[in-house]
């Protein structure tokens, strides 16, 4: 299994209700504050590629900007579409770093 490795620092996490874009190791990634509860999913929508980091939180759900694709953000699980599933990332702030593992 993958070591954690670094994606922003604290200060540099979403406030409450926002995402924010974040690239590490060539990878795109979604961070998700919902309700105090940092998420972290594949920043690439599974259902036709958009970006999920510049969507919205709705409801506590991460939403697409292109077709409105809403993700759990700790599980990626889609409720309208079961088969097109995000891809989270287990993930921990610690020293305050934001930490996944990739």
């Amino acid at each position: 299994m993958t070591d954690f490795v670094r994606i922003c620092s604290e200060s540099e996490l979403p406030t409450v209700g926002a995402l924010k874009e974040f690239t590490v190791a060539a990878r795109s990634l979604c961070v998700a504050n919902v309700g105090g509860k940092i998420c972290v999913l594949d920043g690439t929508c599974p259902h036709e590629g958009g970006p999920l980091g510049e969507g919205s939180i709705e409801d506590g759900k991460v939403v697409c900007p292109w077709h409105a694709y809403a993700f759990d953000p700790c599980t990626g699980a889609n409720e309208e579409d079961p088969e097109v599933k995000a891809i989270a990332i287990e993930s921990k702030v610690e020293d305050g770093e934001l930490r996944g593992r990739l």
